[in-house]
């Protein structure tokens, strides 16, 4: 049985923390706060999501048409070649922003 304690047999038990009654799952958080930011911040996201990427899709069709009167002018000049490259990358951003596009 086990050891005698004040004429009381105890009876030896031994306890695995893997097996404890109270998890951490339990624990309330010490404050709401940071949930409700989270979860607004989430809000504001998924909100802006669609019109983001709807605006990218968008321009990312439209911007190859900017791209021809500069390729048309040449990019002999550093100015136009500039504003080439630039509207290239834009071009790339917009693609990669809306490529999701009407996808869900």
């Amino acid at each position: 049985m086990g050891p005698v304690v004040n004429g009381v047999f105890k009876k030896r038990c031994s306890v695995s923390m893997s097996n404890s009654p109270v998890s951490n799952d339990s624990i309330a958080p010490s404050s709401p706060e940071p949930e409700a930011k989270r979860d607004r911040s989430n809000w504001i996201l998924r909100s802006l999501k669609g019109p983001t990427q709807f605006l990218s899709f968008w321009a990312a069709i439209a911007l190859p048409f900017v791209h021809l009167p500069l390729l048309t002018q040449g990019l002999g000049d550093p100015d136009v070649t500039l504003a080439f490259f630039l509207l290239l990358a834009a071009n790339v951003f917009a693609l990669y922003v809306g490529h999701g596009y009407k996808q869900e």
